[in-house]
């Protein structure tokens, strides 16, 4: 089993930065992919970004060139920095492991910008 503990989330300012931190525990196989999705009021879960474990990241379009995603493999933690927020990021963050076929996800931890 895996557990995934969230921290980092707040209310900030548009134009302002939030640094979310991933920490995993647990049966944690090195083969994995970590990343974050989120949720916004009345819409479905979407994802941020995901970073493999040699490094590899991929991002959704809308948050390209102003979040980074980055792991510590010793530390089994990856680290969202958003930067440029817009009240359109608002939302909750959950954070996710897979190493197929497990699926872990976090509960969850609220990011609000005000315009």
């Amino acid at each position: 089993q895996v557990q995934l503990v969230e921290s980092g989330g707040g209310l900030v300012q548009a134009g302002g930065s939030l640094r979310l931190s991933c920490a995993a525990s647990g049966m944690i196989f090195s083969n994995n992919v970590m990343g974050w999705y989120r949720q916004a009021p009345g819409k479905q879960r979407e994802l941020v970004a995901t970073i493999s474990s040699e490094g590899s990241t991929n991002y959704a379009g809308s948050v390209k060139g102003r979040f980074t995603l980055s792991r510590d493999n010793a530390k089994n933690t990856v680290y969202l920095q958003m930067n440029s927020l817009k009240p359109e990021d608002t939302a909750v963050y959950y954070c996710n492991l897979k190493h197929w076929p497990q699926d872990y996800w976090g509960q969850g931890t609220q990011v609000t910008v005000s315009s």
